[in-house]
């Protein structure tokens, strides 16, 4: 069975790149449990206030699959 990497020890994480994430950020942009989908360490502010941290599918590429976007290659 997998970990809920949301709260493990109390500490909350980006259930996609495992950082760390503020119980406010959770709690704002968070799904239904406060468990964040993807943050901003791996996603876009433009994509994560659609809903991409609830862990909806947005139209604006994903930074981690499109090159340029997010510091990516050019």
């Amino acid at each position: 069975m997998a970990t809920d990497l949301s709260s493990v020890a109390g500490e909350r994480r980006c259930l996609h790149c495992d950082s760390h994430i503020t119980e406010q950020f959770a709690r704002v942009f968070g799904d239904h449990r406060d468990r964040v989908h993807r943050c901003p360490r791996c996603d876009t502010h433009a994509r994560i206030s659609r809903g991409s941290a609830v862990g909806l599918s947005v139209k604006i590429p994903d930074p981690q699959t499109s090159a340029g976007r997010h510091g990516g290659q050019n």
